[in-house]
């Protein structure tokens, strides 16, 4: 039986796939070019510098949950956010399982949101990334699982021609050899994307496995803000946090009081 991970894939395939065949690769890097003189802001020195290190999630929908927030506005929600304190946004643009699309990060941007914004999907082609960099993403998730080491090598250089940070996320100890290709910043999902059950558990275990002086991001399942302060004494740097927040009448706001309880 596949796991929901495979799935993904699968799917992801074809839809890039039906994006090239309607937008080739070559008049996408024609678009992209044009911004490539503009600076980004730095999701890693916004993490290292900050007090709550929070990475805001706008996310609508998940595989295993559902609807989370089906009308949530990707003009209002995450500059909200930003004013309540967001180190950083990050965005879904999976449309199939996670109800996304690349537009919500457009919308974040004239909308006003300065911060930076991490393109949150299941990249597997370098297409992906000139998609990022077109929409307004400032860093890139990329998923141990879902590459081998030399596509994910591949594809941080890429994303860094483009001007973009690259977020790491491995999730297994075997995954861990990952760490060497000098991401800019370092993932431990605590989600298994196979069975999407969440154990924080897992930060705990990896953390002393990462190097030591490097900036590293606990994700998913995070709901308390004592648990940033104990993620804190083993080393993260950043706390990526979507549900908690995104199933709640406002969203904006439930961050502030989070971050005002750390």
């Amino acid at each position: 039986m596949k796991d929901i991970l495979t799935d993904i894939i699968d799917n992801k395939r074809i839809e890039i796939q039906a994006f090239k065949e309607y937008v080739n690769y070559e008049f996408l890097e024609q678009q992209v070019a044009p911004m490539l003189s503009s600076q980004l802001p730095s999701m890693r020195q916004n993490l290292l510098n900050s007090h709550s290190g929070i990475i805001a999630e706008f996310k609508r929908k998940s595989p295993s949950k559902g609807w989370i927030n089906e009308n949530g506005a990707a003009d209002v929600i995450p500059m909200e956010y930003e004013k309540a304190g967001a180190s950083a946004i990050s965005i879904l643009t999976d449309y199939k399982y996670f109800g996304g699309e690349d537009k919500f990060i457009t919308m974040a941007r004239h909308s006003g949101v300065t911060a930076p914004i991490l393109y949150k999907n299941f990249i597997i082609d370098e297409y992906q990334l000139l998609q990022a960099r077109l929409c307004g993403a400032s860093s890139v998730l990329l998923i141990a699982a879902c590459l081998t080491k030399d596509e994910c090598q591949g594809l941080i250089a890429k994303a860094h021609s483009l001007g973009m940070e690259v977020l790491l996320e491995m999730h297994k100890e075997e995954e861990l050899d990952y760490a060497e290709l000098s991401p800019d910043m370092y993932g431990v999902n605590n989600r298994n994307l196979g069975t999407f059950i969440t154990d924080v558990q897992n930060s705990y275990r990896l953390s002393e496995k990462l190097p030591s002086d490097v900036c590293k991001v606990s994700e998913s399942g995070i709901s308390d803000p004592k648990t940033i302060a104990e993620l804190r004494k083993v080393g993260f740097n950043g706390f990526l946090i979507g549900e908690c927040f995104m199933k709640e009448t406002n969203p904006g706001l439930a961050l502030r009081n989070f971050i005002n309880n750390i």
